[in-house]
């Protein structure tokens, strides 16, 4: 049985000697019409210019062909491309996940995590997990959400109202400032700080380097997380130990088998 194997369907426009028709609608290096023009004349005139002779619409009757050059329309595609794909914005929504009963410290550096995000242009989702009794207090989830959009007013607005579901309790922040506006001005800081660097060499005293900060941040973000599953395993051995008795008081009530 045959089969073809065939590659990938170039999206590339057919150049000089690939053209195969009989005439062409010729556009000129400036843009001119020419007109109506066979393909030995178009090639011709190519030659002529020291230029290729690009097909710009194949679907046309007759093509429409221009005289260019090729290498160097294919490397401005290619910086312009780039470009747009440097400057283009992606929506992002970040998650920060607190418990009712958060200590400062932690809801300190949670905040600085929130406000990061809003800066960068990024929308947050703000979850409260309540554990155990926690769920028959939903209000204390409610001050505390109202709490850290008062504290990030002017970084971001509440996006989505604070809602129950389950367990936990949403509310989505939504930054003041576009992710496009965000991504220059970080752009600038960053050029600012590299030519800062370039400039003066650091000694004893000064601001810890971009790289410190960074780590900081991180160690910041573990200890955190660390604190969340101390605080759901604390939940859990004390949830087991209020259904202990109630079990044991079952067991007593029970009537013995005969």
């Amino acid at each position: 049985m045959w089969c073809y194997r065939g590659g990938s369907i170039s999206t590339e426009p057919r150049i000089n000697d690939r053209i195969r028709v009989p005439e062409v609608r010729l556009v000129g290096p400036s843009g001119e019409q020419v007109g109506i023009v066979p393909l030995a004349k178009a090639l011709e005139l190519a030659q002529e210019y020291d230029l290729d002779l690009v097909e710009v619409a194949a679907s046309a009757r007759p093509p429409v062909c221009k005289l260019m050059d090729y290498g160097k329309f294919k490397y401005e595609s290619a910086m312009k491309a780039r470009e747009a794909r440097k400057n283009q914005a992606h929506t992002v929504i970040k998650e920060m996940k607190l418990r009712p009963k958060i200590d400062p410290h932690d809801y300190d550096t949670k905040k600085g995590h929130v406000v990061r995000f809003l800066k960068q242009g990024d929308k947050v989702k703000i979850t409260i997990m309540f554990r155990g009794r926690e769920q028959s207090r939903p209000e204390l989830g409610y001050r505390l959400l109202q709490r850290l959009a008062s504290d990030v007013e002017d970084l971001g607005f509440i996006e989505s109202n604070p809602k129950q579901d389950g367990r936990n309790m949403i509310m989505v922040l939504g930054p003041h400032k576009k992710k496009t506006e965000a991504m220059a001005e970080a752009r600038e800081a960053q050029a600012a700080r590299k030519a800062e660097r370039q400039g003066v060499a650091l000694t004893d005293g000064e601001a810890p380097s971009e790289d410190a900060e960074l780590l900081a941040e991180d160690v910041d973000i573990e200890a955190a997380e660390v604190s969340e599953v101390v605080e759901a395993a604390s939940d859990e051995v004390a949830e087991a130990a209020e259904a202990a008795p109630e079990e044991a008081e079952a067991s007593h009530e029970a009537p013995a088998e005969a």
